[in-house]
């Protein structure tokens, strides 16, 4: 009886041993550590605050960051969170718009404050609406899904480009090729691990190739650990600490319409996590995931945060390594809200090279895509129409990641919404779905079969 109770379990639910719970978990803290901090300093720097708020930013976005993922695996009550192992982070999504009140706002605490207050807003905002949102589900048939999370997965590979290369094109260092290097080094440990090992090391090759790529750039000179001598022992997160939210009407508006934007995203994330993890995706789950965006996006407001979403590098990492159990992403959660307590311990994490990571990400995100072409083989490519929905949503999702300043003379409204190409990509696969679904295939069969025939000797 136990056997059969056991073996009924999904994967999702199942607990694994403490020792391969923390080292898998510790592996999902290192693959999203880097987008992790990247909004709190992007922000920072733009909106000109000192380097003790940027140090405060950092801990509170990794404290409420694990708050937000045990939410989202664990479920508050089975009414908020989808129970799906899901890792949540900020948004780059809201960073221009967020920059944009701030500095309208006058910059520093001052302009935080009416990001804050619209952060409060759009995040109940969502939460309300999140029922309704959910009724996109049906919009989402295979042709759909493989689209988005092949989108997905794509959108991401610059990303772990810019780690390897550098983030600024005009440093001395900008695509350096012992950087490129250290990334193969990487790519290679993890594919090594993954091809030679079997069970747990093969489980945990991300995390080996991070180690491991880590010691290498230490020994030749290319890391460095200085921030942990300089971070301090202790850091708590306190509620308002920039000062009581401004609910400024414009400002709520417009971060309300990044939150839609985001919840877009959000639903892609979750139609790619259900799949690799084959679990079927359902729209109670869906609005479960929504409204524990939105409720982690006012608990930023409240905790000197930003906007909350899924991070689809940890999907690729649970498509990766095949361990999908929601428990440890949980654990990675409880891992992040440490880290946000003790900066010496986030210092540490946060000295692994960028090029490490851009060689693991490359490995990462790929597997996102992967996963997309694998949804794509349950569709009906042979049907004109459905190639036609992959072609374009693709396309349309490349522009902003092939040219990221092709809707840089639109309204600021059509730049949240473009700017993102999972969003934008989502979107037309939708709408693209809806158009030629119905449409008829100019290559069907349609003629009798004589007919045919004849047209064939004729050839």
């Amino acid at each position: 009886m136990t056997t059969t109770a056991t073996a009924a379990v999904h994967p999702v639910d199942q607990k694994l041993p403490w020792g391969r719970t923390i080292v898998y978990a510790f592996q999902h803290v290192l693959a999203m550590y880097a987008g992790a901090v990247a909004v709190p300093l992007v922000l920072a720097g733009a909106v000109h605050l000192s380097t003790e708020e940027l140090i405060y930013l950092i801990n509170a976005d990794l404290f409420t960051c694990g708050i937000a993922t045990l939410v989202q695996s664990l479920s508050i009550r089975d009414y908020i969170g989808s129970k799906l192992p899901i890792v949540q982070g900020c948004t780059f999504t809201a960073v221009t718009p967020m920059i944009i009140i701030a500095n309208t706002h006058g910059g520093g605490a001052a302009g935080l404050q009416v990001v804050y207050g619209a952060a409060i807003f759009a995040g109940v905002a969502c939460f309300v609406i999140s029922n309704f949102f959910s009724k996109m589900l049906r919009f989402f048939p295979p042709v759909v899904t493989g689209s988005v999370i092949t989108v997905i997965g794509l959108s991401l590979m610059p990303v772990a480009v810019n780690w390897i290369a550098g983030a600024n094109p005009s440093a001395p260092d900008y695509c350096e090729p012992t950087h490129i290097l250290m990334a193969a080094v990487v790519l290679a440990i993890i594919l090594v691990i993954y091809r030679v090992c079997r069970g747990f090391l093969r489980q945990i090759s991300v995390l080996l190739g991070l180690v491991i790529g880590t010691l290498i750039a230490d020994a030749l000179g290319m890391a460095d650990f200085h921030a942990v001598g300089e971070a301090a022992a202790l850091g708590i997160t306190t509620p308002f600490a920039f000062g009581y939210p401004v609910f400024e009407p414009v400002s709520c508006l417009a971060m309300t319409l990044v939150m839609l934007v985001t919840m877009a995203e959000t639903t892609g994330d979750i139609v790619a996590v259900t799949e690799i993890v084959d679990k079927p995706m359902t729209e109670s789950m869906l609005t479960k995931a929504l409204r524990a965006d939105g409720f982690s996006t006012a608990l930023g407001g409240i905790f000197n945060t930003f906007p909350y979403t899924a991070f689809a590098q940890n999907i690729g990492l649970i498509g990766m390594t095949g361990v999908r159990s929601r428990y440890i992403v949980a654990v990675c959660g409880v891992m992040l809200m440490i880290l946000g307590l003790f900066p010496k311990m986030a210092a540490v994490v946060a000295s692994v090279p960028t090029m490490v990571l851009g060689g693991a990400g490359l490995a990462m995100f790929g597997m996102v895509a992967a996963s997309g072409f694998q949804a794509l083989s349950k569709a009906e490519l042979h049907k004109k129409g459905n190639i036609m929905v992959v072609a374009i949503s693709v396309a349309v999702a490349l522009i902003p990641i092939g040219v990221p300043s092709f809707y840089s003379k639109f309204p600021t409204w059509v730049q949240i919404l473009c700017n993102s190409g999972i969003t934008i990509g989502s979107i037309t696969a939708i709408l693209l779905n809806l158009l030629l679904r119905d449409a008829p295939d100019p290559d069907s069969d349609r003629l009798p079969k004589r007919t045919a025939e004849r047209a064939s000797r004729s050839r």
